[in-house]
Order: C-alpha cells, then sequence, then structure tokens
C-alpha cells in the first residue's frame, strides 16, 4: 500500500490511521498506528497497555504512536515521560516506527532520544516550528511531517527525504495539505507527494504488506 497521509484519525486508505489501543478494530487493507496520547497518559492502566501490546502486533499496526509529551496538558511531566518511554521501549522490541505529538518539550524529545539511541525513527507530527527548531530534530534523526497548519520557511528547508504529509483530525484531503506545502516549498505538488510517498514507504515499509498500492 501506497502512504500519502502519514497520520489521520479519519478512517481512509493510503493513510495511516492513528486509534486508541481501545479503539483498534481493524479493516482490511487499512494501516494503522496505536498509541496512548500525552493528555491521556495519567490515567492509563494496566488493561490499556495490555490492549496496546496486543494490537501492536497487529501487521496492520505500521506505527505506535501517537504518544509523546505536552508541557501544556496534564499530567505531570514525568508521567508523559514514562509512558513515552514505554511506547519507545515497544517501538525498539517490535521494530516499528515512533508517531510523537510534541507541545513545548521538543529539547526533553532530544534528550531522551540521545540517552535512549532507538535504532527505529521517529516521527514528529503536525509539525509547526521553525526552521532552526526543524533543523535540530533533523540532527538527531527524526522525521517531520507538515499538516494544515506549518511553518512555511520550514517548509522550504525541509529535505525531500525526510519529509512527510498529514491530515490529522482536519477535514482537509491530503490532495489540498500537499498543495500548500509544494506551494510553500516552490515546486510542482506531484514532487512534494513523491517526496512525501517515497519518504513514508522507507519508513513505515511493513505497510507494503498490507495490500495493494492505491491509485
Amino acid at each position: 500500500m501506497t502512504i500519502t497521509d502519514s497520520h489521520t484519525h479519519h478512517a481512509a486508505r493510503g493513510a495511516i490511521v492513528n486509534v486508541s489501543p481501545a479503539a483498534f478494530s481493524p479493516v482490511p487493507g487499512m494501516c494503522y498506528s496505536v498509541g496512548i496520547h500525552p493528555w491521556e497518559a495519567g490515567e492509563v492502566t494496566v488493561e490499556h497497555w495490555q490492549q496496546l501490546a496486543t494490537a501492536a502486533r497487529s501487521p496492520q499496526v505500521v506505527a505506535l504512536g501517537e504518544t509523546g509529551l505536552d508541557a501544556l496538558r496534564s499530567p505531570s511531566p514525568d508521567v508523559q515521560q514514562e509512558v513515552l518511554a514505554r511506547h519507545v521501549a515497544m517501538s525498539e522490541e517490535l521494530s516499528k516506527p515512533l508517531i510523537l505529538h510534541c507541545v513545548k518539550a521538543f529539547h526533553v524529545i532530544l534528550a531522551m532520544r540521545a540517552r535512549l539511541r532507538p535504532a527505529q525513527p521517529w516521527v514528529v507530527h503536525g509539525f509547526r516550528g521553525k526552521p532552526q527548531l526543524a533543523r535540530q530534530l533533523l540532527n538527531a534523526g527524526l522525521y517531520i511531517t507538515l499538516g494544515p497548519r506549518f511553518n512555511a520557511a520550514t517548509a522550504c528547508s525541509l529535505p525531500g527525504s525526510r519529509l512527510l504529509l498529514e491530515t490529522d483530525d482536519s477535514g482537509l484531503t491530503i490532495a489540498t495539505v500537499a498543495a500548500r506545502v509544494a506551494e510553500a516549498r516552490g515546486e510542482d505538488v506531484a514532487a512534494t507527494l513523491a517526496a512525501a510517498r517515497a519518504t513514508a514507504a522507507a519508513i513505515f515499509a511493513p505497510a507494503n504488506a498490507v495490500g495493494p498500492p492505491n491509485a
């Protein structure tokens, strides 16, 4: 399956559909990511971890997440970091990439990556930061997903090999998002789509086994 939309909360083919472990009920031919959102990190039970461990092993799950850190929301940073660390461990165990939600905590993400030295790709979804921060993330080996809202200068600065696209929870099509990113990058939309699809194919390789390529 060709992945164009690397993060969405709406059921769609050609996309990675993000769901909670409890809501995971896969439809044949579709790809998923499963994880515990940082906003929900304070409510995690043993049952939630068991559900995540089971869902994450599905061949239709091509990534863990979204999970991460949000400095503007509860629970405490310590609780969020503990939940994130368990996702990192599961990502490494299952050899599946990690999709990150991060708000005003990138310094912690970078420190954790330097300390844990994961082998699996980390993908920052819905990135809206400036080029300087994007450069730090790229230098640390992370991938960046651009969605409906993004910094135009950052879009220009990203190499195609580290660029992904997403619709997140918006009502936009991935074609609309791609057109906006392409305009910011000063390139044809076909080039932006090709770059994002190639990056997704490199990161989410198991998606190739889910079903035939989309038109």
